[in-house]
C-alpha cells in the first residue's frame, strides 16, 4: 500500500467526521444559513493568503524543478483564481471584516504556518494534502446537489474542478514519491492534526461572538 493510502486508511474515521460536519451537510441539503456562509468566506479568504505562504515554503524546499513548476501553478491558481473570488464575493455582499478572528481560525493558520516553517517538504505536502483532499472529496459530491445560492455554488464548483482534483492528486503523488515508509506514522499524525483543525475552523463559522471592525 502506498504511503498516501496508508495515511488515508489510518485517518478514515476522522476524515469521515469532517465529511459529515454540520457545515458540509448544511450545504448538501441546501440549508446553510447565510450569516454562516458570510463568516466562512471571511475566514477562508484570509486562509487562502496563508496558503500562498505555505506553498511558497514548499516551492523553496521542493526536490526538483518538475515539482517546483507544479507548485508554481498551484500558487498561480491561489493568487489569480481563489483570491479574486473571495475579494469579489466579499465586496459584492458587503460582508464586514472582523477586527479579530476566532481562535479556531487563527489556530489553523498558525499551526499550518508552523509546519511550513519548521517541517520538511513532505511535511508541508502532507498538511496541504489533508486540507485539499478533504475539500475536493466533499465539494465534488456537493457540486451534484441543488445549491440555490449562486455565490455558494461558485465556491463549491471552484473546488470540484478537474484542475483542483489534479492539485490534490499531485500532493498525494508527492507523498508516495518522496515520503519514506519510516515516516508514515509521523505523516499520518500531521494529516490527523490538520483535519481536527479543519473541523474547528468550520465550526467557527457558526459562532456569532466575533467583533466587527
Amino acid at each position: 500500500m502506498q504511503i498516501s493510502d496508508q495515511i488515508l486508511f489510518a485517518n478514515k474515521k476522522v476524515l469521515q467526521r469532517m465529511l459529515k460536519h454540520r457545515f458540509v451537510t448544511d450545504i448538501q441539503k441546501d440549508r446553510l444559513p447565510l450569516p454562516v456562509f458570510h463568516r466562512y468566506l471571511v475566514y477562508e479568504g484570509a486562509f487562502v493568503r496563508t496558503a500562498i505562504s505555505i506553498f511558497s515554503y514548499a516551492t523553496a524546499r521542493a526536490p526538483d524543478i518538475a515539482s517546483q513548476r507544479a507548485l508554481i501553478s498551484i500558487l498561480d491558481a491561489l493568487a489569480n483564481k481563489q483570491v479574486p473570488y473571495f475579494e469579489k464575493t466579499i465586496g459584492k455582499l458587503s460582508i464586514p471584516i472582523p477586527r479579530k478572528l476566532p481562535k479556531a481560525v487563527t489556530a489553523f493558520d498558525n499551526e499550518m504556518l508552523d509546519i511550513s516553517r519548521d517541517g520538511s517538504f513532505i511535511d508541508i505536502v502532507t498538511a496541504m494534502f489533508a486540507a485539499e483532499w478533504m475539500y475536493w472529496t466533499w465539494c465534488s459530491a456537493a457540486s451534484k446537489c441543488q445549491i440555490t445560492d449562486p455565490d455558494l455554488k461558485a465556491w463549491i464548483d471552484l473546488h470540484a474542478t478537474s484542475e483542483f482534483s489534479a492539485q490534490a492528486y499531485w500532493l498525494k503523488g508527492w507523498i508516495d514519491l518522496y515520503g519514506k515508509q519510516s515516516s508514515a506514522d509521523h505523516l499520518s499524525e500531521i494529516f490527523d492534526r490538520v483535519i481536527h483543525l479543519e473541523m474547528a475552523f468550520h465550526s467557527a463559522a457558526y459562532e456569532t461572538s466575533t467583533k466587527k471592525g
